[in-house]
């Protein structure tokens, strides 16, 4: 709760002692709508529409493209993992008043700590036994959880899920093919490589948006925003984005327009969809119109500078799809105020220039 002074200028009479609302209010919200979130896009289109800002016939010609939606976790190490198991399991096992013989928990932070500057310095064989250290801290500590618990349904049960997931950090290896756990709240973070210089790697959620290709009126609308998860080609993808777009927007595409990560793509017409490089059946209006589909990078580096596209809070499969939709709903809200507020100063300069005449004249009597 804030100060007196703070209650008082945001407009409260009395002082509160307690918050309007409960800290976990929206999280209850959000698993309440669960899939229907797309209710709010098909809304924000329909407001745009109405308020002019978008045209019925701007809706039959699409662009898609994925991006990265980055979870909210820390660069995965082996160091850092390593310590992150060994320390929640000492914390669950503190909670379960299960006695260990050591928790570990002060010399795996300080190999942890070692094991970064030893990186940094490039000195991989202290790093190296480092690693080797907090590997086998971890399995005494999970062959000792296991022991304590052996005969306790409940207390197998709470330790279930934690010990799975430290024997998989214990047991993956660097370059390892198939899943690997990146995160230990976030189980779900997946590995994406989009071969840019900057950032090689990635660790979230692959996510598809959809927008129109013409520049309308109020802007370049999100018509459609899907996580997702597994990291699957993209070319695999692009059927179902355009059958639950033109059901979102009740307008059949008549041209879709791709980069050339979507080739052998599984589309219902793959004539009408056209690929970066395209030579091929691309000529005079839709020559146009594929030089306009890199417009959508611009609409994703907003989605991701203005909106949380960039950073995502959310827990779960459900808060990738979550935080997908909610930031192209606050993308297309924020194009449709600004439509409104240009309305506006159209509006007031008519009347202004409606008025200014009559002064002259008064004043000229």
């Amino acid at each position: 709760m804030q100060d007196p002074y703070f209650q008082y200028f945001t407009g409260e009479e009395f002082f509160q002692h307690e918050l309007p609302h409960e800290r976990s209010g929206m999280s209850h919200w959000r698993k309440r709508i669960g899939d229907h979130l797309d209710i709010l896009l098909q809304e924000s289109l329909r407001l745009a529409h109405d308020t002019g800002a978008l045209k019925k016939s701007d809706l039959a010609r699409v662009t898609v493209d994925t991006t990265v939606q980055p979870k909210n976790v820390a660069f995965p190490t082996d160091a850092k993992l390593l310590e992150t198991a060994i320390r929640q399991l000492g914390k669950l096992a503190k909670e379960h008043d299960v006695p260990l013989r050591q928790s570990y928990a002060r010399v795996a932070k300080k190999a942890a700590i070692m094991a970064g500057r030893y990186a940094h310095a490039k000195q991989f064989k202290r790093m190296n036994r480092r690693i080797k250290f907090l590997h086998t801290r971890l399995g005494r500590l999970i062959r000792d959880i296991r022991r304590k618990t052996e005969g306790d349904g409940g207390l197998q049960e709470a330790f279930a899920v934690p010990l799975g997931r430290a024997s998989q950090i214990r047991s993956q290896k660097q370059r390892q093919r198939g899943w690997k756990l990146y995160s230990w709240h976030a189980p779900e973070t997946e590995c994406i490589g989009k071969g840019k210089a900057q950032t090689p790697y990635e660790f979230g959620v692959k996510v598809s948006l959809t927008t129109t290709n013409k520049r309308c009126k109020g802007g370049q609308f999100i018509l459609h925003a899907k996580a997702l998860p597994g990291n699957p080609y993209d070319g695999h993808t692009l059927k179902e984005v355009i059958e639950e777009t033109e059901a979102l927007t009740g307008r059949e595409i008549e041209r879709a327009y791709v980069d050339k990560g979507y080739r052998g793509h599984d589309a219902p017409n793959p004539y009408r969809v056209f690929k970066s490089g395209q030579k091929r059946g691309v000529h005079g209006q839709i020559k146009k119109e594929l030089r306009r589909r890199s417009a959508i990078e611009a609409v994703i580096g907003h989605c991701k500078t203005d909106g949380h596209l960039d950073h995502n809070f959310l827990k779960g499969r459900d808060g990738d799809q979550i935080n997908a939709v909610m930031s192209a709903v606050g993308y297309n809200l924020r194009l449709i105020l600004k439509w409104l507020r240009k309305l506006l100063r159209k509006i007031i300069a008519a009347i202004w220039a409606a008025i200014t005449p009559r002064l002259v004249l008064k004043q000229a009597y």
